[in-house]
């Protein structure tokens, strides 16, 4: 079905990675082979190849008169100085780059390849032209400008920062400032307690910051490869605080960054280890069924807890579940996913089990890779080329503060991807107890990117529609974080929404309505509903049983 054609609504993305990749990594070797049978394809059909490198000559000859027949995209940013259009050394490199371009996706397009094989040629080559863009040398435009204006000391600068990136930040240019900030000094500064530990997770309680609080809580669950507060960053766009000033009842897992020792902590420990929590945060606050709220691999690990909650005839200890960008239904198509084979991902868990842990940095890099331009050379030019430090941004800060996933619990994503589990009855077991969503029936609220190159909107859609209960679906207009971190002020923020949940994500997308703004309003009006009476807050934090352990952010979120 087509999507309507109308003004301000996005379509679904197109990714060419994402998570899966993130949890499986691409091997030298599969990119090599690739490239190879391209190298076969080529020399086995001269006469293709001769035609588009005819077509590619004749497209630079007219470049070279002053033509200009192809132009960049206009929301591409690394040829956004007039100098690339105006001056005619410029212009002409620009024009050759692109034609070039044009002609290798053509030839990929054109050839004998399978539809498999053609898909990882573009993926590569996309990878490949990228890295070879023009805006990446010294004879940038702006990278000139600067040395200039600097009397070549831009250039001793950009130096400085690239050894220092060789040495310390594994080759790749840094994204932020991290100077800037400090976890419990400028980030993550709600007041509050830690009120629970086990082996897994810190459970912090947060003060009130409401005249009246609703009597039933809200335990938010992080996801286990990042730390929590990007739920609480500064106070513009701390999410934590705008439940708490909405009168929420918030506690918060804080899981802890596991090491070699902890290799046999997989989704089951994950999911006792939240349940501990739960019975801490039902215990202080006075409440039988909280509320949950999960985001990304948080978000599994909470479906997998009611799932096994319900197994034991124990759900009615949840009233409601909101999922944030999280996957249930793990099969989506991208180009990088067709490296991942039955070897990759059997190798991916060798490597895990042999080092006792996955590594956040090894899962940052691979996310990087998703969108080159935006997280790799934007960073080259501004670090090495132009010479200028990284931005001082929190998301990035928080980004860059990653996490290891221990490897049994990267084997168990693994098999996630490789199986989608969670689509069929009893088809995932946590804690000995087959798990069967359909029969999870409490309220949902699910919320998707619509330029979420990380867990694609339309998956997250089906993730939504494997859960029984009322269930409602919202698509925020940003990315895999600015989905979450979406607070109400944004002139350029808005969401769609269709009440009907149809099995196809384009048939929801096409009639969906858009409303401008922040989705955190209607979901705060949504969870009110389900949150109980309001009343005066309690003046202390925690209870007999689970008294204070020590103040916010808690120790686990420290570690490195």
């Amino acid at each position: 079905m087509k999507d309507k054609p109308e003004k301000g609504k996005a379509s679904p993305p197109a990714t060419s990675m994402n998570v899966q990749n993130a949890m499986t990594g691409l091997r030298g070797r599969d990119l090599v082979s690739t490239l190879r049978q391209v190298g076969r394809i080529g020399l086995r059909n001269p006469l293709h190849t001769a035609h588009h490198l005819l077509a590619l000559g004749g497209q630079l000859g007219r470049v070279l008169l002053g033509d200009t027949p192809n132009q960049p995209n206009p929301r591409d940013a690394r040829f956004s100085d007039p100098t690339w259009s105006q001056n005619p050394f410029y212009r002409r490199g620009l024009q050759a780059y692109l034609a070039w371009q044009k002609q290798t996706r053509q030839w990929i397009e054109e050839s004998s390849l399978g539809d498999d094989d053609r898909a990882r040629a573009h993926f590569l080559f996309n990878l490949l032209n990228d890295a070879v863009s023009p805006s990446n040398t010294l004879l940038n435009p702006m990278a000139v400008k600067e040395l200039l204006n600097t009397g070549g000391l831009s250039l001793v600068r950009g130096l400085a920062h690239l050894v220092d990136d060789l040495r310390h930040n594994d080759g790749l240019p840094r994204q932020v400032d991290e100077r800037a900030f400090e976890v419990g000094g400028n980030l993550a500064t709600t007041p509050g307690a830690v009120v629970f530990r086990n082996d897994l997770l810190e459970l912090i309680q947060y003060k009130p910051m409401s005249e009246k609080q609703y009597s039933r809580p809200l335990l938010v669950v992080p996801p286990q490869i990042n730390k929590f507060y990007i739920f609480d960053l500064g106070p513009t766009n701390s999410f934590v605080q705008y439940m708490l000033k909405n009168g929420l009842q918030v506690f918060m897992v804080s899981w802890r960054n596991p090491d070699p020792r902890h290799r046999e902590w997989g989704l089951s420990s994950y999911v006792q280890a939240l349940e501990e929590a739960l019975n801490a945060c039902r215990s202080i606050s006075g409440n039988r069924d909280p509320n949950l709220m999960g985001a990304c691999a948080g978000g599994l690990t909470m479906a997998a807890l009611q799932g096994h909650l319900q197994a034991k005839r124990q759900l009615n200890r949840v009233r409601s579940a909101t999922y944030l960008v999280s996957l249930l239904d793990s099969q989506f198509e991208s180009p990088a996913s067709l490296f991942a084979d039955e070897q990759t991902i059997e190798a991916a868990k060798r490597r895990s089990y042999q080092r006792g842990v996955l590594d956040g940095g090894e899962v940052a890099r691979i996310f990087a890779w998703m969108r080159p331009n935006d997280l790799i050379w934007n960073y080259w030019v501004n670090n090495y080329l132009l010479g200028k430090n990284p931005p001082a941004f929190d998301i990035l800060y928080w980004n860059a503060d990653n996490t290891r996933l221990p490897a049994a619990l990267h084997g168990d994503l693994l098999d996630f991807f490789k199986l989608n589990p969670l689509t069929h009855p009893e088809g995932l077991e946590v804690c000995g107890t087959p798990i069967d969503l359909k029969q999870v029936t409490v309220d949902s609220f699910t919320v998707a990117g619509s330029n979420d190159h990380i867990t694609p909107w339309d998956a997250v859609y089906r993730s939504a529609l494997l859960l029984g209960g009322e269930r409602r679906f919202v698509l925020s207009h940003s990315g895999h974080i600015q989905s979450i971190i979406n607070p109400p002020g944004n002139p350029k923020a808005y969401y769609l929404e269709n009440p009907k949940m149809s099995g196809d994500p384009r048939a929801w997308f096409y009639d969906a309505q858009r409303s401008d703004g922040s989705w955190w309003p209607q979901w705060v009006e949504w969870i009110g509903q389900r949150s109980g009476s309001l009343k005066a807050p309690r003046a202390t934090l925690g209870n007999a049983a689970y008294p204070v352990l020590g103040p916010s952010p808690g120790t686990y979120v420290l570690a490195r």
